[in-house]
């Protein structure tokens, strides 16, 4: 008999997986207004489900037209998308920010370790120029955990930031040097880097400052600008409470609790096998109170044990997100 999972970060096995799955998805199936009308709009019925590849995921399109919540409640906060002037935002409805906490606390330690002892540098400037962000959140929260001094926001004081990268270096302190793509591209036109203990993330996205680039030639760029030989990736988005990593190549690795699989472009309840390409559906069970089941506009390719890459975005679909990469 399979233990009961009460936590979603408790799952550990893919038997795990579909139990909490599937209690998930009954659970929004008869609580969250807006995914029901949308099962019941594509004709999907209960005694059709027999596993969790029938459940249906919700376009990502509703959380910008609709209030996306299996609760009633009114939300501890709301996190929203970026958006350029004249386009409608994302809205994610938070009932309790535990759960968010408890899913980028869990999978950080998974991949990174524990933060503290770790310096966190962040240079995110267009996302601090706004609020709402969940990325910012979520870095806010681990440059506290950090508890290093130098840890924090690095807005547009490149020499500053320069300054203290080459200070952490001399004293070989750990450090992850998180930012969007076009701000660590900016950093490495003004200053030359042979980095041996920073770790360079980056969240993607031109956001409008810079013509965008294929990830290759990106991440080329910032290898040979930071003197690193890989470059980290940060996979999430307003609509998530999760995050995917890649340590490499630009493959992202998912969390325990999400898992992504791929539909088809011109047939959305048609699946695409390992190896092929479509646009991502995503399994997100820290979205308990929210919708868990989404199909994004991302356009992805599946490798073996819940891992994938991120090609491109669909045609006609808004920029925004974190990790906008245009191949």
């Amino acid at each position: 008999m399979n233990r009961p999972i009460k936590n979603f970060w408790e799952i550990s096995s893919n038997s795990d997986f579909e139990a909490f799955a599937l209690q998930t998805f009954f659970f929004q199936y008869e609580n969250n207004a807006v995914y029901r009308s949308y099962c019941d709009l594509i004709n999907f019925k209960l005694t059709d489900l027999k596993s969790i590849q029938q459940i249906p995921f919700l376009p990502i399109q509703f959380f910008k037209t609709h209030e996306v919540k299996s609760f009633n409640e009114s939300e501890e906060m709301t996190f929203s998308s970026s958006g350029t002037s004249g386009k409608q935002t994302s809205k994610h409805f938070i009932k309790s920010l535990d759960d968010y906490e408890n899913s980028f606390n869990n999978a950080f330690q998974s991949f990174y370790g524990d933060p503290k002892g770790i310096t966190i540098l962040a240079l995110l400037p267009s996302y601090l120029e706004r609020e709402g962000s969940s990325l910012i959140y979520m870095t806010e929260q681990l440059i506290q955990q950090s508890q290093n001094a130098n840890s924090g926001f690095y807005l547009n004081d490149y020499e500053k930031l320069k300054n203290v990268i080459e200070k952490l270096e001399a004293v070989q302190q750990p450090t992850i040097l998180i930012g969007v793509s076009f701000a660590l591209l900016d950093l490495i036109e003004q200053f030359d880097f042979d980095l041996n203990h920073t770790l360079i993330m980056e969240t993607g996205g031109m956001k409008g400052r810079r013509k965008e680039l294929i990830r290759e030639d990106l991440h080329e760029q910032l290898c040979k600008g930071f003197g690193v030989e890989q470059i980290h990736s940060e996979y999430g988005m307003t609509e998530l409470l999760s995050q995917a990593y890649s340590k490499e190549n630009g493959v992202f690795s998912c969390p325990s609790w999400m898992s992504v699989s791929l539909r088809e472009t011109s047939d959305p309840f048609k699946s695409v096998k390992n190896g092929g390409m479509g646009n991502v559906n995503i399994i997100d069970l820290a979205n308990q109170f929210s919708c868990a089941f989404i199909a994004t506009q991302d356009l992805g390719k599946i490798h073996a044990e819940n891992k994938f890459e991120i090609l491109g975005r669909s045609d006609y679909s808004d920029i925004r997100g974190c990790n906008l990469l245009v191949y």
